[in-house]
């Protein structure tokens, strides 16, 4: 059996999975999992692929985060790259106090035959079920090394890390790490966290009986909204806020109140959060949880975005909804433009994808596939047009990694997006400015009306 070391190594290189932008499906997470937890005191498992790991609940336990699952496109589940690299900096932190053994089975507490074992982890349980498996069906070592029932805890291999004593006068014993322990138990406690508040109305705080019944979808995820408040009346939002600067209203109010309308971009889900233009300071409209995640730049880093899965799906699906609001921000609508993410990536839809390399499929009748992953960066800033500069590539191509596919000025951006944007949304178009791209608007406007009177709350 593995022992665990008194040390923990230093954190590895930044890996890099062969992705689809910042949203990771679950095999590929698996993977990064993996790679990132490679020579760790925590050997890992099966962590979103594997038993008890079960993404429709919403999320998955990685040590002791709870990492949220949300639908990307196809319907299939998908995490968050940064949630996934969090958990596992969060895992391979926990220092290691001498090598004590805990007894972890026969467990009294086991799970019982044929009851129901849900989501929830309950690990002790778990582990005593299948203590109670191995004495009848084949040898303990065997079973545990062979079998898929029990793949990981919390995103950790248990299995190599566990001990088993023979007593002289008593039967087997299960033990495993005081450290493995601890870190099992914190997962549980954040799991039981997590539920609270899955089982708490997010508008009026209530807490329900059975949970399932106050779950309400919105876009990819799911909200628990009670039923008194889910036959009140959401209202549209209609500019309440056009105008405003984000910073100044947030310092207005501590806590921006969103739940009474409706999503701006949607019309379906109740809002959650003020969506805002990080380029000139604007407030946009409120958004929901599901819109707010996926207009949110899928960055590689701070001035590169890959394009392939996100961007793809928000300028071929519903665009002029999402046109309609990012032109919302005052100083977007003015210059007839959008954020320099969101130009990068049209202009790399626009421009790159003819250039993008395609090879054969091999085995199918399908015949030739794009490769690699659309990427756009630039160097500058849209506040000096004349020198900023998009950078257009492909990554991961099996002809040669960081392909450059073409250079586009930002101001030739522009001009493509707005001849783009009068074909696909003139509504949207008709209603921008004179198409200024050498200069910001003079000024904000940071002004907040007096919300004191009655008939002039903004929430």
């Amino acid at each position: 059996m593995s022992v665990v070391p008194d040390s923990v190594p230093g954190m590895p290189h930044r890996a890099t999975p062969r992705r689809t932008g910042h949203l990771l499906p679950l095999a590929v997470a698996d993977a990064l999992w993996a790679e990132l937890m490679a020579n760790s005191v925590f050997p890992a498992g099966q962590a979103f692929t594997g038993f008890p790991a079960d993404p429709q609940v919403g999320y998955v336990l990685l040590g002791a985060r709870a990492v949220p699952t949300v639908k990307g496109v196809g319907g299939r589940w998908h995490v968050q790259e940064a949630d996934v690299r969090r958990a596992a900096e969060e895992l391979r932190a926990v220092r290691v106090s001498g090598v004590g053994l805990v007894r972890v089975a026969p467990f009294r507490g086991s799970l019982k035959a044929g009851q129901r074992e849900g989501p929830a982890l309950r690990w002790r349980q778990r582990l005593g079920q299948e203590w109670a498996r191995a004495r009848v069906d084949a040898a303990p070592g065997r079973l545990l090394r062979g079998s898929d029932h029990l793949p990981h805890l919390a995103g950790i291999d248990w299995r190599r890390s566990l001990m088993e004593r023979t007593g002289a006068e008593a039967e087997n014993t299960w033990w495993l790490p005081r450290t493995l322990v601890k870190v099992l138990d914190a997962a549980e406690h954040s799991e039981e966290r997590w539920l609270l508040a899955a089982r708490t109305c997010q508008r009026c705080g209530s807490v329900a009986d059975q949970p399932e019944q106050w779950r309400v979808q919105a876009g990819s995820s799911w909200q628990t909204i009670c039923p008194d408040c889910r036959t009140t009346t959401l209202r549209p939002y209609n500019g309440e806020l056009e105008g405003h600067v984000y910073s100044v209203l947030s310092k207005k109010r501590a806590s921006l109140e969103v739940s009474g309308w409706r999503c701006a971009v949607c019309q379906e889900a109740p809002a959650f959060a003020v969506d805002h233009c990080h380029e000139h300071g604007y407030v946009r409209a409120p958004v929901c949880q599901s819109c707010n995640t996926r207009e949110r730049p899928n960055y590689l880093y701070r001035n590169d975005v890959y394009v392939t899965s996100r961007y793809a799906y928000l300028f071929h699906t519903h665009a002029e909804d999402w046109l309609r609001h990012w032109h919302r921000c005052p100083g977007c609508r003015a210059r007839t433009t959008l954020p320099l993410p969101h130009l990068a990536a049209l202009t790399a839809l626009l421009v790159g994808e003819p250039l993008r390399p395609t090879h054969r499929v091999p085995h199918s009748s399908r015949g030739r596939k794009p490769c690699g992953e659309l990427r756009a960066s630039w160097t500058g800033s849209h506040n000096a047009p004349g020198s900023c500069m998009i950078t257009l590539s492909v990554d991961y191509c099996p002809s040669g990694e960081h392909r450059i596919l073409a250079q586009v000025p930002y101001r030739e951006a522009v001009d493509r997006f707005r001849t783009w944007l009068a074909e696909t949304a003139p509504a949207v178009a008709a209603a921008a400015g004179p198409g200024r791209h050498d200069t910001v608007p003079a000024q904000f406007r940071p002004v907040v009306p007096d919300t004191s009177s009655e008939g002039l709350a903004l929430f």
